[in-house]
């Protein structure tokens, strides 16, 4: 069982790696470390693929919320090929957390992203 906790828990954390990724070829690296090359992102928001529109995904994130960083809400829980966990993002300045959501991965037998399919629980407005 642990063995495959830990899988979920090393996809989370090269997931929020390359959420909190700055400049472009810190976030091109972690990208490519966090998914497949086909891999895909879907929220609301969003529908991509590939490690260079997942990258220009992140990167317009970090435009619109400067100073914020992506931290786990919650524990990773998972089965199968399939993990779910929270997140928010936070402001470093003052530790307020206007956005949060919710994620669903899909992962291949190497432990990488296939899919992510996320939900956002808490937006502000006009965002």
């Amino acid at each position: 069982m642990a063995a495959h906790t830990d899988r979920y828990q090393n996809a989370a954390a090269r997931y929020f790696e390359a959420w909190n990724a700055t400049g472009p070829e810190a976030v091109a690296k972690a990208v490519a470390a966090a998914w497949t090359a086909d891999g895909g992102y879907t929220d609301p928001l969003a529908d991509v693929r590939g490690h260079a529109q997942i990258a220009d995904v992140i990167t317009a994130a970090h435009e619109q919320f400067p100073g914020f960083v992506f931290r786990p809400l919650g524990a990773v829980d998972g089965h199968h090929d399939t993990a779910r966990f929270g997140w928010e993002l936070v402001n470093e300045a003052d530790g307020s957390a206007p956005v949060a959501g919710f994620d669903v991965v899909t992962l291949d037998d190497e432990g990488r992203i296939r899919q992510v399919l996320g939900f956002l629980d808490r937006v502000p407005s006009g965002a």
